[in-house]
């Protein structure tokens, strides 16, 4: 879906991110990333819309090693469990729209997200989903995201390739205009 040419100098935007930094999978190996590849995409989107920031972080951490995270990740979207988050708005009531990025964990976003969506009352606002992953584009996450806000407006996804992050302004700065966001003069 597209926005009605949402301009970004009228409107108060929430860019809210969960990112995980430090052993990843990008372009079929494990590196370690100083900073999360959703990240560097939320920041671009700060870049260009001016909105604030809001990193989505669980109490307890995921484990440092890949592999061990992918197992905590697999074992909480089984329980569909809900972590604990460290920041709390103190109200969502002020944002018009919120970008809301996330890796694609097992076809869909991280449970930290869906603690965040379900925190927070995002009964008429815009939501504007981004997506980094490495083979799965955004998987089902903008189905969830929907079901978890029915009374939101859902706008198209953008899903960018782990390793293409650190390019992707054209991508990003394009999205945002095929979403009817203008971006910050």
């Amino acid at each position: 879906m597209k926005a009605t040419n949402l301009n970004v100098n009228d409107t108060k935007c929430l860019i809210a991110y969960f990112s995980r930094a430090g052993n990843n999978y990008v372009g079929g190996n494990i590196v370690n990333l100083t900073v999360g590849n959703t990240e560097v995409v939320a920041k671009m989107i700060r870049e260009m819309t001016g909105g604030d920031m809001c990193h989505i972080e669980p109490v307890k951490e995921y484990p440092a090693d890949y592999t061990e995270t992918t197992e905590v990740a697999q074992k909480e979207l089984r329980a569909n469990a809900r972590p604990k988050l460290t920041l709390h708005l103190e109200s969502m009531a002020s944002y018009d729209v919120i970008f809301l990025g996330h890796p694609n964990w097992w076809g869909t976003m991280p449970m930290p997200v869906c603690t965040f969506l379900e925190e927070y009352d995002f009964s008429g606002k815009t939501i504007a989903p981004f997506c980094t992953h490495e083979e799965s584009g955004t998987g089902r996450s903008v189905a969830d995201i929907k079901k978890m806000c029915p009374q939101s407006t859902i706008l198209d996804g953008l899903a960018i390739r782990g390793g293409d992050v650190k390019n992707a302004q054209d991508v990003v700065a394009g999205w945002l205009r095929d979403i009817g966001m203008t971006t910050k003069k």
